[in-house]
């Protein structure tokens, strides 16, 4: 057996294993980090929600803001990712994935902006007038 054959044969399993579809690119990587942020603003979202409904352990603002963010995050690259890819869903090309995180997104961002406008009702004070 010489030099050749045995360098010329690991580069043909990884050909072999990359043609499979056995391998996570760039074309599954992005829609699979947005669809993750978005379940995380989904996570977040609620959890301040739910912690502004109680006022000893206060407004749950900072969680509010981050389900926002990361929600915007989320379906922008989601959403740009989705207009860039060639093919529909089962290509390989991260399409479920995009439209996972394009609803993902968008309910965190909602959860998120609940929460914003009740702590904005309760910051007012105690002594304040609740508006309907």
């Amino acid at each position: 057996m010489s030099v050749y054959h045995l360098l010329a044969r690991p580069a043909a399993a990884h050909v072999s294993v990359a043609a499979a579809g056995y391998e996570l690119g760039v074309g599954r990587t992005v829609p699979t980090v947005a669809m993750v942020l978005g379940l995380i603003s989904v996570v977040v979202g609620g959890l301040a929600l739910a912690r502004s409904r109680r006022t000893s352990t206060g407004t749950g603002r900072n969680g509010a803001v981050v389900a926002v963010v990361l929600g915007l995050i989320s379906a922008v690259v989601g959403g740009v990712h989705g207009a860039n890819a060639a093919g529909g869903p089962g290509t390989g090309n991260g399409v479920l994935g995009v439209i996972v995180a394009l609803v993902l997104g968008p309910i965190g961002m909602v959860l998120g902006g609940l929460t914003l406008a009740r702590s904005r009702r309760t910051s007012h004070g105690a002594g304040s007038v609740p508006v309907p």
